[in-house]
């Protein structure tokens, strides 16, 4: 998304976006070093525009002393003049209103912050709505808590079994944390999808910001009972960049061609408005730039941000690259890589060095002396059919006295990646495969990804194991762990153990089976799948009794050309019972070496954490639901969970009810987080509230994820395979953090590639329309969920054509009346009343800007939607177990 150009006139170069116009005339410096000032004296006295930040010094001694403040700096995707980092009490997060008290700080960043004084606290009046006092805009639920369900078709087609909203886990989507999408599943404000954006209906893209109403600071506002205040501060001092300092957008020239800045800089505008306009140097820039500017229009291209001095508006920045035209899938993606800092290079020669070289690599026959032999055993993959790099394989025995032998298998990937040698620490770095709708970014070398780690049918493979004597009823009786080796017998994707499930009688013909190894048969594998499916019933029935909760996503999944790679459809992808099958092993597995590798390392071991929901969003959030006459508890993870499940009627837009309510219940949530134990001292901040225990962490995906690496080289230590650890734990707790920050930057680069394929669906095949449920309402806008694409969306009043619009709320319900302008003269105008859970219908239109797309709400009373698109398969997605 391209801003509108801003006729950049440098004798009042205006104000940065989001910046108050009060700064003044002083703006006009904004220039890299301002080098041209034709009066000599006056150099150096320019006025600041930021604070200079305070000495690492007095920041140590605010921090201690409690009068300063450090948390992650988030951007409102929507209102990039707000920011905002969490409470450490957990109350409601901090405001920081505007560029200046941002501080030159981008979104992501750890900072340092100093409250404001009290009367210059933002003012939140209750009939305002502004629901964005909390910056939680971004889907950070882990894993373990939030599936991602789906509607498996549209409500409009619904038959005797419509919209069941299926949960699935598209490879990390921490469903563990309990979070669910928050809003706009293109997240992360939304680069070159964003919002809805018509010019007229833009929050925030340009122009000088005004304040919002409801931080206006008259004496009489703040005299009011019923206004509370939300503390606000200022940005002091930024302790780690972790904002990569990347952006893509496009290149214009200065608009003032006689000044001296016109010869020697061009302007770059980013694509996300989070980040500052900066300067380039026109050495950077295509050779015919000044002279072909409009050739350019379209291109995007990458620049990173060297500088951003006190006295400058802008950022001084050098052009990384050109990308190609702003709107295709490749450069697009390439810009999200290189935002989000991961890095997609070829592996060089010395991390190359370190795998097998004679090829086909066989397993050294001292390796067998070392490991049980679990060769002959059946066991097997279940993944999705396009997997390349098979992590886990499962196996079930049935035993003379009722019980089973369960083992899960996972790749014995630190065998290949030795400690401490260049393989290891660009895997360190990498920290995670990163799962793009068309692509895979992987953590390690394709050899040991595809091939050598990946557990592929009917070839030997070392392995780490957790195997179990269990009850029927999954109650554990016994429990080893151990290096194994194994011979997967066959490759069976999702649809084949689903077909399986399905046909507990039928006997399945081969030509539906993939090939299954000449010692083992088709029936074999199917009583095991049966069995382990029998058994995972139990033990998720066990884990919600237990207390556990789960709040559900729905995620897209995209049919490909194969020719062009341009997007032909999408559905909302089903997870069903074999991915819950799939999903129950890993977390058990998961759960058995938290406690192991705790046990023997109390204060090394690395295990994830999910701290409880923020108090003070959970506390407004109960208190709307009270007023919604929705019967709701939030006492723990389990009530809530209860609630979910049992708040709602049994009609056909009940799951879509519940998804609107998940969607609120997701944004108190936490991340999830990996954490060394030996720097905590508290073992009730170890909980995973959404799992409900008291130790948990990653141990079933090290061909994809680095913290399992380093988890599976404790548990070798605790069964004595290798020495101990010898790694302080602050030193663990580094590469804990290291591991955090890039699961997340994966996460939203997958939510944006998501939302790139879905941008261009919509420019090639729409108009797109849907019912849409609505699931927050402001004053002069409302959010929906799209019912058939699950996609969240704003809607703004004054894109519609209406006489008039009203806000207000009926007790705490906010409520717009939408007054429509008649289509001809003869006819009244329509009123249409909208609030949360409202029905509506919508069309999501395409803009003229590169990928860009609207969402309109249909006038009440005209035709009917669309025939739903016929659903269409699509495998081009990334695992969805949960673990």
């Amino acid at each position: 998304m391209s801003h509108p150009d801003y006729r950049l006139n440098l004798r009042s170069l205006g104000t940065p976006r989001g910046v108050s116009s009060l700064v003044g005339p002083h703006g006009v410096g904004a220039s890299p070093g301002d080098k041209k000032s034709k009066n000599k004296n006056t150099r150096g006295k320019k006025k600041s525009i930021f604070e200079t930040y305070m000495s690492k010094e007095d920041v140590s001694e605010g921090l201690k002393r409690g009068t300063l403040i450090q948390g992650v700096l988030r951007i409102n995707p929507k209102k990039f003049h707000e920011a905002f980092i969490p409470s450490p009490d957990g109350d409601r997060d901090i405001f920081i209103d505007g560029v200046v008290a941002r501080n030159r700080a981008l979104n992501g960043d750890l900072v340092v912050v100093k409250l404001l004084p009290e009367e210059q606290w933002k003012v939140i009046k209750p009939e305002s709505n502004d629901k964005e006092t909390e910056g939680a805009y971004e889907s950070d639920l882990p894993e373990e808590l939030c599936g991602s369900h789906l509607l498996q078709q549209s409500l409009k087609a619904c038959n005797d079994s419509p919209d069941v909203i299926i949960e699935a886990q598209f490879d990390d989507s921490d469903s563990e944390d309990g979070h669910g999408n928050t809003p706009n599943s293109l997240v992360d404000g939304v680069k070159k999808l964003s919002v809805c954006v018509h010019e007229k209906g833009e929050e925030g893209a340009g122009a000088p910001v005004t304040k919002d109403e409801n931080t206006l600071m008259s004496q009489d506002a703040r005299a009011s009972p019923e206004k509370s205040l939300q503390r606000s501060a200022k940005v002091v001092y930024i302790l780690e960049k972790k904002h990569s300092r990347a952006a893509t957008g496009f290149l214009k020239l200065l608009a003032d061609k006689n000044s001296e800045l016109f010869r020697k800089y061009a302007l770059f505008s980013p694509s996300d408005h989070r980040v500052p306009r900066i300067y380039v140097p026109l050495k950077d820039c295509p050779q015919d730039f000044v002279t072909r500017p409009k050739d350019y229009a379209n291109t995007l291209f990458i620049c990173r941000i060297v500088d951003w001095k006190e006295d400058s508006n802008f950022a001084l920045g050098q052009l990384a690259k050109s990308l190609g035209q702003a709107g295709e899938i490749e450069p697009e993606t390439e810009g999200i890589l290189t935002e989000y800092g991961v890095d997609f290079s070829d592996f060089p020669s010395e991390v190359l060095e370190c795998l097998p070289h004679g090829l086909p690599w066989t397993i050294p026959p001292e390796e067998f002396r070392k490991r049980r032999d679990l060769r002959k055993d059946c066991i097997f993959t279940i993944d999705p059919s396009t997997a390349r790099d098979l992590d886990d394989a499962l196996s079930c025995k049935s035993l003379a006295d009722g019980n089973f032998e369960v083992g899960v298998h996972i790749a014995d990937v630190s065998y290949f990646v030795p400690e401490g040698s260049s393989l290891d620490s660009v895997a360190a770095e990498r920290a995670t495969s990163v799962y793009l709708v068309q692509k895979v970014v992987p953590m390690l070398p394709r050899l040991l990804c595809e091939e050598l780690c990946s557990l592929n049918p009917m070839t030997d493979k070392l392995t780490f194991s957790v195997i179990w004597t269990l009850t029927p009823r999954g109650k554990i009786l016994s429990e080893w762990f151990g290096r194994t080796v194994i011979r997967s017998c066959t490759k069976l994707s999702y649809e084949h153990a689903q077909s399986m499930i399905e046909s507990p009688t039928r006997k399945i013909p081969e030509k539906e089976l993939p090939p299954i190894s000449p010692e083992h048969s088709g029936e074999e594998v199917h009583r095991a799948v049966l069995t382990l499916h029998g058994i995972a019933k139990e033990l998720r029935k066990q884990r919600f009794a237990d207390g556990a909760l789960r709040l559900d996503q729905l995620k897209l999944a995209f049919t490909l050309d194969r020719e062009t790679g341009l997007p032909q459809g999408c559905h909302i992808y089903e997870y069903r019972d074999s991915n819950k099958l799939v999903e129950e092993f890993m977390l058990l597995a998961n759960m058995a070496v938290a406690r192991e590798i705790h046990r023997a390392f109390p204060e090394r071991a690395l295990l994830r954490r999910h701290p409880p929901p923020q108090t003070k969003m959970l506390n407004d959030l109960m208190e709307f639901c009270e007023q919604l006459g929705l019967p709701m508890d939030f006492s723990s993870a389990g009530a809530l969970n209860k609630s979910l499940t049992e708040t709602f009627g049994d009609d056909k837009y009940s799951l879509a009810r519940k998804e609107v309510l998940t969607n609120m219940c997701s944004r108190p949530m936490q991340m999830a987080l990996y954490f060394c134990a030996g720097t905590l001292r508290d073992p009730a901040q170890f909980r995973h509230y959404a799992l409900n225990v008291p130790l948990y962490t990653h141990f079933t995906s090290p061909i994809r994820r680095f913290a399992d690496v380093m988890v599976h080289r404790l548990l070798a230590a605790a069964l004595g395979y290798r020495e101990p650890p010898d790694m302080e734990p602050n030193v663990l707790q580094k590469r804990a953090d290291h591991c955090n920050d890039r699961r997340m930057a994966s996460k939203r680069v997958q939510e944006l590639s998501t939302g790139l394929f879905f941008a261009i669906l919509v420019k090639e095949s729409g108009p797109l329309e849907s019912e849409a449920m609505v699931l927050g309402v402001l004053n002069q806008a409302f959010d929906v969920l799209v019912l058939r694409y699950g996609v969240q969306k704003r809607i703004y009043c004054n894109a519609l054509p209406l006489r008039s619009h009203h806000f207000q709320k009926v007790g705490k319900k906010p409520e717009l009346t939408l007054v429509w302008e008649p289509e001809d003269l003869e006819q009244e105008p329509v009123q249409q009343v909208v609030t949360i859970f409202s029905l509506v219908e919508v069309v999501l239109r395409a803009e003229a800007t590169a990928l860009k797309y609207s969402a309109v709400l249909k006038r009440p009373g005209t035709e009917g939607l669309l025939d739903p698109q016929e659903k269409q398969g699509c495998d081009h997605h990334s695992d969805q177990r949960e673990d």
